[in-house]
């Protein structure tokens, strides 16, 4: 069987594209241990275990030369001064890239490298980002009211490793300060 060309709409300003594949819901719940202030986390879970983000994926075969697609949105909130974020992840494939394209909402790309390198990236409707091989990343929405909504594309056999960032954390934390989101260190990563 041959593979052919396909389209899809990301209708605006529902953003749910016209063809999706898999559906993720991930709740406060499966970021235990991702915030720093766990007090609060535990606090937020015991009264309600939230929808922090949701993944509308377009799936392709997990070979190479295939591209995974989709649309990612973060929805606003906090844990304690902590924006709302994504699990993030290295890809199993370590030598792969990402690429994203914010549609809607503001908020940040925080990426670190194996060896302790790390970037933050502003993201706004209309800009793009380049997560180059080797980089764990993971979206943060620092909107009030607004989902960070990001479509993005990433080669299908790169495959996902949660399990180191759910082990060290990222260097790196999008915390709400006094005159807007503040970048600080981790303090779990000393």
């Amino acid at each position: 069987m041959v593979d052919l060309p396909f389209t899809f709409t990301i209708p605006m300003p529902q953003v749910v594209p016209s063809r999706v594949d898999n559906h993720i819901e991930r709740r406060l719940s499966a970021l235990r241990g991702q915030f720093f202030d766990q007090e609060t986390y535990h606090k937020m879970l015991s009264v309600e275990d939230q929808l922090i983000y949701e993944v509308y994926e377009i799936k392709r075969p997990e070979v190479v030369g295939e591209l995974l697609m989709g649309i990612s949105i973060v929805h606003p909130g906090k844990v304690g001064r902590e924006f709302f974020m994504t699990k993030g992840h290295f890809h199993s494939v370590l030598e792969t890239s990402e690429v994203y394209y914010c549609l809607r909402g503001e908020g940040y790309m925080v990426m670190e490298t194996p060896e302790g390198d790390t970037s933050v990236e502003a993201l706004s409707p209309g800009k793009v980002l380049y997560v180059p091989p080797c980089w764990a990343h993971r979206s943060v929405c620092t909107s009030r009211q607004e989902d960070l909504v990001t479509f993005f594309a990433y080669p299908a056999n790169a495959g996902h490793d949660y399990g180191t960032i759910e082990r060290q954390g990222f260097r790196k934390l999008v915390l709400d300060g006094e005159n807007g989101p503040e970048i600080v260190d981790n303090p779990r990563c000393q």
